[in-house]
């Protein structure tokens, strides 16, 4: 769903030389423009919270006070943003996404038993049966897989790279590497995960690194270097997502490659919305888990009005040419969309009516 969703926002920065923020002003208007800024700078702003909610939790565990973890992500993400080039960022961030890798053998370390990976992980089960657990769970996983600002962010980041139409296998092949990758962390962080904590109740990332130092300090201490990292990585993309689309609309300069005097409400945006997201996580008593989960929701909830736009731009024949969607990737991602609809309808009934699916 990740490569199939992405690879269009590919096609389309490359060939349109737009972000998808003008994408949507100019080929829907003015209103469906700004439901769709609005929509993504409330659900990155919300979004970029629970990434600071990881960040702070993570290196709590190692004794850093929440409010020294906040200070030092604004200087770095600040450093990362003002060195004027937009290839120095995007190097700066591949060498954070490397760091990810750290849950590879962090699994080998856990002697897992390939028997219970095969038949309760790669074959699909539904412990509990279908209820609103279950629903609330599936779409918090696809909200934090295929967001909003993803769609923004990678399209923005085509044009501001200054990729043009030859460049768009290369673009494919690089989301391609990007979606497997996500999903082979992913397996290898639930195989660790399974291993050492099965059959504890776990309420989040942080808890589970708390609970496996005890077990093991070094795959605790891993664990916890991952959570800040993969933290660190959200909060560099979204926050860019929110400042490109603002920039955008506006027509501002808003590119990496501007200095602050060329671009100035471009580096105000993306300041301000880092600095607010981090502030939250400061509040006392705030109920951070529940944030996290409840953001993801929401995402994968307006995520089908962006899909929407997103296909229809791929289908003006105008526009795109020969790069125009077609026959099977419109299928796909018909499909993607009616998937998500049906999965955030049947969320909403077991909500209202628990018992349905009991």
């Amino acid at each position: 769903m990740a490569y199939y969703v992405q690879e269009m926002t590919v096609r389309l920065g490359a060939v349109t030389k737009r972000g998808h923020a003008e994408a949507i002003f100019d080929g829907f208007g003015a209103f469906w423009g700004w439901f769709s800024l609005l929509d993504l700078l409330l659900v990155n702003w919300l979004t970029l919270i629970t990434e600071f909610i990881g960040m702070t939790a993570a290196l709590n565990i190692f004794g850093v006070p929440p409010y020294i973890t906040v200070a030092v992500v604004c200087v770095i993400m600040g450093i990362m943003v003002l060195n004027g080039r937009y290839w120095t960022w995007e190097k700066v961030a591949l060498l954070f996404c490397a760091l990810n890798l750290v849950y590879i053998p962090m699994a080998f370390m856990v002697h897992p038993s390939v028997h219970s990976i095969i038949n309760q992980g790669l074959i699909p089960n539904f412990p509990g049966g279908f209820n609103s657990v279950l629903f609330f769970f599936l779409m918090a996983n696809i909200g934090t897989t295929i967001a909003p600002w993803m769609l923004f962010f990678q399209q923005s980041a085509v044009v501001d790279k200054g990729m043009t139409e030859k460049d768009i296998p290369w673009g494919k092949f690089d989301t391609l590497i990007g979606s497997l990758l996500t999903v082979i962390v992913a397996i290898f962080i639930i195989i660790v995960s399974g291993t050492v904590l099965k059959g504890i109740d776990i309420e989040s990332a942080a808890q589970a690194s708390e609970i496996l130092i005890t077990h093991n300090a070094n795959l605790g201490s891993m664990l916890a270097i991952g959570l800040f990292n993969a933290g660190l990585l959200g909060a560099i993309c979204i926050s860019l997502a929110s400042s490109w689309a603002f920039g955008e609309v506006f027509g501002w300069a808003h590119s990496l490659n501007n200095k602050i005097k060329e671009a100035s409400w471009f580096y105000v945006n993306y300041f301000f919305t880092l600095i607010t997201a981090g502030l939250v996580v400061l509040i006392p008593g705030a109920p951070l888990v529940l944030i996290t989960l409840f953001v993801q929701v929401v995402a994968v909830t307006l995520l089908p009005a962006a899909l929407v736009f997103l296909i229809l731009l791929l289908n003006d024949k105008k526009t795109m040419g020969e790069y125009v969607n077609n026959t099977l990737q419109n299928v796909i991602g018909t499909i993607i969309v009616v998937s998500i609809v049906i999965l955030s309808t049947l969320y909403g009934i077991s909500v209202l009516f628990p018992n349905m699916f009991n």
